[in-house]
Parts: structure tokens; C-alpha cells; sequence
């Protein structure tokens, strides 16, 4: 079992938080010690001691252990607007993001990286998730958004995953439009394309429920 995986999507909004914290519940009733971890996040509210994204709030609360927020989300910026630009004059580091996984990778047995938006999004003026993902040299887990124009999504985002060198561990098909014509002809085609096993199909849901979710995914 990896240490962890850097989670993707096709796009944003394709339901990687929902698919990240079934696979931690699914690794947890393994029992692993699994932490999460949004490195940049955009669209953020002013909390008490400072701006929280609601994604990295889950993935902290749903931990196994109790990690500082600021460890789960070293960069969350106010805009919901791409990273590139609600960072304004901030400069994401990224050796401030791997000392954040390395601290959580430290007391994990494995870390789930969610990044932000699509594989090639930008997270700021000089890094992409394609980039970070290089950096951490974790395995991909790629999230596809269940909806029409979904399989180019998914079959380009595969291939530059592994141009990139790095592994795709695997993906996760994710029902994200409830009026969906032929789901299953679309993931059947799908895992003809993508040589990656199908880690597991999410139904669409109007609100979360995470356990159930977990028994709908495997590592």
C-alpha cells in the first residue's frame, strides 16, 4: 500500500472531496491511519483565526488524527476564483506544502493530497497540480465527473498523468448529474481506455454520507 495518493479530477467540481474521503473511510475500516490534505484552496471563509475552505475542513475532521488546519491547508485564499489568481501578491511555496505532507505523512500511515481544479489547473503563478503531484511522487487517483463530455476529460487527463512519469493508482467514477443518460455505457467504455483499475463508481447523492460511500470504493 503507497503512503499516499495525490487525488485529481477532470475538472473542478467533479466530486474529488467526496471520492477522498470515501477512499479514507475505505482505508480506514482497513485500519490505517489516513490524514488529508488541501495544499491550495480557493474560496475560503474568514473563521476565527483565519480563512478555512470548506473541502479542507472535512478532509481534517474526517482524519484519523487531529491535525492543524494549517497543516491540512498551508494556502487558502478568500476569491473562488482559480489559485493563480486569488492568491494576489502571495507566493505559494512548494517547500512549504511538502513540509506540510511530510508532518502528516510522519504520524500516517497514508496521506490523500486532494488537489485544486483539473491536473494542468494552475495552484499559482508557477505551479500546477501536475507539478505538485511531481513533486510529492505519489500515485494518482483520478476523479471523473460523471456528465456529457466527461470520457475526452477523462482519457486526456489519464494520458498527461502518465506522460508525467507518475503512476495512476487508479480512478473513480463519480455521479455528479442525476439525469445522466447510459452511466454504465460510460464508465464501461471508460475502463477500456484507461488502463487503470476502477476503484469504484459514487453514486449521485444530494448530500454526503461518507460511510456509505466508503463501501463503494477500494484500495
Amino acid at each position: 500500500m503507497s503512503e499516499g495518493f495525490f487525488i485529481t479530477g477532470t475538472d473542478t467540481d467533479v466530486g474529488k472531496t467526496w471520492a477522498s474521503l470515501a477512499l479514507m473511510r475505505a482505508l480506514q475500516k482497513q485500519g490505517r491511519t489516513v490524514t488529508g490534505m488541501k495544499p491550495v484552496a480557493a474560496g475560503c471563509e474568514w473563521q476565527q483565526d483565519g480563512w478555512k475552505n470548506q473541502d479542507a475542513l472535512l478532509l481534517q475532521r474526517h482524519a484519523s488524527l487531529a491535525m492543524d488546519y494549517r497543516t491540512v491547508n498551508p494556502y487558502a485564499f478568500e476569491l473562488p476564483v482559480s489559485p493563480h489568481i486569488a492568491c494576489g501578491d502571495v507566493e505559494v511555496e512548494i517547500e512549504v506544502i511538502l513540509q506540510a505532507y511530510r508532518s502528516l505523512h510522519a504520524v500516517s500511515d497514508s496521506v490523500l493530497v486532494e488537489g485544486a481544479g483539473g491536473w494542468l489547473s494552475p495552484l499559482s503563478r508557477q505551479l500546477d497540480n501536475a507539478g505538485l503531484a511531481m513533486a510529492l511522487r505519489l500515485p494518482v487517483v483520478l476523479v471523473v465527473g460523471m456528465r456529457l463530455g466527461c470520457i475526452n476529460h477523462a482519457r486526456l487527463t489519464y494520458q498527461a498523468i502518465v506522460a508525467s512519469g507518475l503512476v495512476c493508482a487508479g480512478w473513480v467514477a463519480v455521479g455528479i448529474d442525476r439525469y445522466l443518460l447510459e452511466l454504465q455505457a460510460n464508465v464501461v467504455f471508460l475502463q477500456g481506455h484507461i488502463r487503470a483499475p476502477l476503484l469504484g463508481i459514487l453514486p449521485y447523492l444530494e448530500q454526503p454520507d461518507f460511510d456509505f460511500l466508503a463501501t463503494r470504493v477500494s484500495l
